[in-house]
């Protein structure tokens, strides 16, 4: 039984938050069976998030898993680009099919389904948000060990309809180092916190750059606050990603799949280690 689900079964008056948000979780396709689902989330954009994504589906496909990402960021879907994808997905009349990149990842994006994938996508929240849950409940996962959901970012309609909608193990929130910090990672975690979704840890993205004469880590954002952050809000700082520059020019060409730095290895053990 699931924490959810224990929750309510104890529920004498069965109006209990708990029995609300299962009421409002959608059943996936009836091809779909995945084990563990994991939202990989920011408090605002341009830290790194789908990168973190990408990489974290990579590390856990050389692992041996079955490997799934959606892409819910649908006005910035950066996902087909990092893995080199081109062609567009395809339906039948039960459904939608992810695309399999080179490595056997399956992925699902709006980019996969727009003509052009410059296009912008301007869309109010309800229908965005609408989108989301059709790449749950329309494509056809098959059998998943892992489903990766690249989360917008925010705490806005959309997040909140993916948490209400989809039964998701637990986030790995992606921050920054700057002064806002701290404000913008705890509004993550609350709101996660509040949607009774397990915060697994977070991941600090453009900690430092490595000096290539004498390899000394340099806080080009200033000094990192995540741990002190982290022992506030009692979870775990999975990484500390420095700027990389090669990481930037694997997800500009297409290549991310041949990432082969250790920043990301305990986050992927922790995703492994998920009850």
């Amino acid at each position: 039984m699931s924490q959810q689900e224990s929750h309510c079964a104890g529920c004498d008056e069965g109006n209990c938050n708990h029995c609300e948000k299962k009421s409002m979780l959608v059943s996936p396709h009836e091809k779909s069976h995945i084990k563990k689902i994991i939202g990989i989330m920011s408090g605002k954009g341009g830290v790194g998030k789908s990168s973190v994504t990408a990489t974290l589906a990579v590390l856990l496909k050389r692992k041996g898993y079955s490997v799934g990402i959606l892409d819910a960021d649908i006005t910035g879907p950066s996902i087909p680009r990092m893995f080199g994808i081109k062609e567009k997905a395809l339906g039948n009349s039960e459904g939608v099919f992810p695309v399999t990149t080179k490595s056997g990842i399956d992925i699902m994006s709006i980019n996969l389904l727009l003509e052009n994938e410059d296009a912008p996508v301007i869309w109010r929240g309800p229908v965005i948000g609408g989108t989301v849950k059709q790449f749950w409940t329309d494509v056809m996962w098959g059998d998943l060990d892992y489903l990766l959901i690249d989360m917008p970012p925010g705490t806005g309609d959309v997040p909140l309809t993916i948490f209400q909608s989809i039964p998701m193990n637990g986030i790995v929130i992606v921050t920054s180092p700057q002064d806002l910090v701290s404000m913008i990672v705890k509004k993550a975690y609350h709101m996660a916190k509040k949607m009774d979704i397990p915060v697994l840890g977070l991941v600090e993205n453009m900690s430092y750059v490595t000096c290539p004469d004498c390899g000394k880590k340099i806080p080009v954002f200033g000094e990192s606050k995540i741990d002190t952050v982290a022992s506030e809000l009692k979870t775990d700082v999975l990484a500390k990603m420095p700027l990389d520059p090669t990481i930037a020019l694997l997800c500009d060409g297409g290549h991310i799949e041949e990432f082969s730095a250790d920043y990301l290895d305990e986050a992927a053990c922790t995703l492994e280690n998920i009850d």
